[in-house]
């Protein structure tokens, strides 16, 4: 199950229910961040809300230093966690429509849901259309199968990538998003200050 758990513990059977708890917890978390709206997501673009930014930057942070200690606790095995395969043209093209979704529909895959189960219908929506999209992507896939699997660098972390250990690329994300949570806030700070002005104008 994981590092800190012995498998005498938890066995495989319990694999579903384990992600089933987890799963409701995360959605959970989702929509007491506020991630069940729209209008929060949406902000990231428009400057007057980087709720997302923050809780994105604050979980990959945790996670990359949790790992990292944990490792150096020699409970897990950072050999052994699995880095998905990059394959740099079609996550770029991927990476932008999804971006698109975000603009045009405030939501992502995630969030979506997240909406949906408590009743919105913009998120009932999108994750429908969410649904429709995976089915088209599944039955054109032959006719971009090419694209797809073009330029593909393996299953290459940042750190390879540019021959820096993970210890030095955790720093250069926790410095970062330091320093994004400074900036995103003087951003919002002025946006919604314009927005006050131009209200009572």
């Amino acid at each position: 199950m994981g590092p800190l758990i012995p498998n005498e513990i938890i066995t495989g059977q319990w694999d579903f229910v384990i992600a089933l708890l987890i799963g409701g917890a995360f959605g959970f978390v989702l929509e007491a961040s506020g991630f069940s709206s729209s209008r929060n997501i949406a902000g990231v673009f428009y400057g007057y809300n980087f709720v997302v930014l923050r809780v994105f930057f604050t979980g990959m942070i945790v996670a990359m230093v949790g790992l990292l200690y944990f490792s150096y606790m020699g409970w897990i095995n950072i050999d052994l966690v699995f880095v998905l395969p990059t394959y740099l043209n079609s996550m770029l093209l991927g990476g932008f429509i999804m971006g698109l979704g975000f603009v045009i529909g405030g939501f992502c895959p995630g969030t979506s849901y997240t909406a949906a189960a408590i009743g919105k219908i913009d998120g009932m929506v999108f994750a429908g259309s969410t649904l429709i999209g995976i089915f088209l992507f599944a039955e054109f896939f032959p006719l971009f199968e090419g694209f797809y699997y073009a330029n593909n660098l393996g299953n290459i972390t940042i750190g390879e990538m540019f021959g820096l250990s993970n210890e030095v690329i955790a720093f250069a994300f926790v410095v970062i998003a330091i320093v994004a949570f400074y900036v995103t806030w003087l951003i919002e700070k002025r946006v919604r200050k314009n927005m006050t002005e131009y209200k009572f104008e």
